[in-house]
């Protein structure tokens, strides 16, 4: 049936908030999209309806009972089914005409390079403990003067920052270095969302286990992640629209119906984001002792 594909008319619901230039302007563009899983299925899906015409994704695991409470390609029918390979049939399903450039070992040191070669936007969906590689995508977005975006799923909400060419850095803003996994953990929750608006409703404490690399999560807070991660995306692929980068940063809890924006100049080095990283590190020993 790909015959029967029209992109315009497709897509033609998208002018009003666009325009038609606007939409030919994102047809043209490729985003890349580390993570096929929770907030990464969402904003593939998300940008492909948008009409956003090419991608970059990478994903090495497949779909399981774990994912089913969040994440769009986990069904009973793609139990044990790569997720790229869904979550690619799925995009496809919506624009036939897409290209798709899949990487199915994850992005690592051999293919980093190849997976940002021509993008236009980075949008990081790597599950919360993959350091590493975390670390070196944002250093290598810094150097290449790709803009990227990361929209934290904390509770039933979402917390944004921006790191664009030319601003504060992520390892600027997160003071990560060669800091043990534990530091680096308390420092990402902290500086992702320095309000905290999330913390008050965690009702089990022991669902979250940095040790054994573990955290609950929510269908709506991948959601939201995905409204917000789009529009940050068509703001910056079109070039209008306020769009600010770290250390601003903004978090929305659709719970506590609370809306934060917050600014740590220095980022991690900030004198409440020290305060608060110090605190981080007591509260998570606490819990680890719990039993």
């Amino acid at each position: 049936m790909n015959g029967d594909f029209n992109y315009d008319q497709a897509f033609a619901r998208n002018i009003g908030w666009v325009t038609e230039a606007e939409q030919a302007a994102l047809r043209g563009k490729r985003v890349a999209i580390a993570g096929a899983g929770g907030v990464g299925g969402v904003h593939l899906m998300t940008l492909v309806r948008l009409g956003v015409g090419a991608f970059h994704i990478a994903d090495f695991d497949r779909f399981d009972l774990p994912n089913f409470n969040r994440q769009v390609g986990a069904m009973q029918s793609t139990r044990g089914l790569p997720k790229i390979e869904v979550m690619a049939r799925m995009a496809r399903d919506v624009n036939p005409e897409l290209d798709i450039k899949l990487f199915p070992d994850g992005i690592n040191d051999g293919n980093l390079e190849a997976f940002f070669e021509g993008v236009d936007i980075y949008i990081d969906s790597l599950d919360f403990f993959a350091f590493e590689i975390r670390q070196k995508t944002f250093a290598l977005c810094a150097r290449r003067g790709i803009p990227a975006t990361t929209v934290a799923p904390l509770g039933m909400g979402a917390a944004l920052l921006n790191f664009l060419p030319g601003k504060m850095t992520f390892e600027e803003y997160f003071g990560w270095g060669d800091l043990p996994e534990a530091d680096k953990a308390i420092r990402f929750v902290v500086g992702l969302a320095p309000a905290g608006l999330h913390r008050p409703y965690l009702v089990v404490p022991s669902a979250v286990n940095f040790a054994e690399r573990r955290g609950p999560s929510t269908i709506m807070a991948c959601q939201l992640c995905a409204g917000i991660a789009a529009t940050e995306a068509l703001k910056i692929l079109l070039g209008r629209g306020t769009v600010q980068a770290a250390p601003h940063g903004l978090q929305f809890d659709a719970y506590r119906n609370k809306l934060a924006r917050t600014w740590r100049p220095g980022g991690h080095k900030h004198p409440i984001q020290r305060l608060a990283i110090m605190l981080g590190k007591r509260a998570f020993a606490k819990m680890a002792k719990a039993p």
